[in-house]
C-alpha cells in the first residue's frame, strides 16, 4: 500500500490554493469552489483541498512536508509574508521542525529528519 494524497478541509479554497502556492506545491486540479489538489515537489504523493461550511474543532490533523534545505527554505518563505509559529528547532525525536498553520489553521509542519524519518534509534525490530 502507498499513500496516494492527503486531503484537508478549509473554508476558502481560492485562498488556500494561493497560501499552498506559496509553499512550492504545484496545482493540478482547480475545481472551484470546492476543490484543489497539488502534486509535492518531490516524490508522488498529492495534497488536496476540499471546502467545507465550517472548520472541525479539536485538534485536527498534523501534515508534515520534508525539506532537505528546512531552514533555507523556512526563510525563503518567511520572506514570502508566511508566518511561523515555531522557526526551525532540534526536537527529542531527532527530526528538525518549523511549524505553522494555513488560512483555516490546519496544522503544518515542515521538517528534516534525515535517516531518523523512518529508521529512528527506537524503530522497532522486526520479526
Amino acid at each position: 500500500m502507498n499513500l496516494n494524497q492527503v486531503t484537508v478541509p478549509v473554508t476558502n479554497v481560492e485562498d488556500a490554493i494561493v497560501f499552498y502556492e506559496k509553499l512550492g506545491l504545484k496545482l493540478i486540479v482547480k475545481a472551484l469552489p470546492h476543490y484543489a489538489r497539488f502534486e509535492c515537489p518531490d516524490g508522488n504523493a498529492t495534497f488536496s483541498l476540499h471546502q467545507v461550511e465550517e472548520m472541525p474543532t479539536g485538534a485536527g490533523a498534523w501534515i508534515y512536508f520534508e525539506r532537505d534545505d528546512l531552514d533555507e527554505y523556512v526563510e525563503q518563505l518567511a520572506a514570502r509574508g508566511i508566518f511561523f509559529e515555531e522557526l526551525p528547532t532540534d526536537k527529542p525525536w531527532l527530526w528538525r521542525e518549523a511549524r505553522l498553520k494555513d488560512p483555516d489553521g490546519n496544522q503544518l509542519i515542515i521538517y528534516y529528519a534525515g535517516v531518523n524519518r523512518k529508521d529512528p534509534p527506537w524503530k522497532l525490530k522486526e520479526g
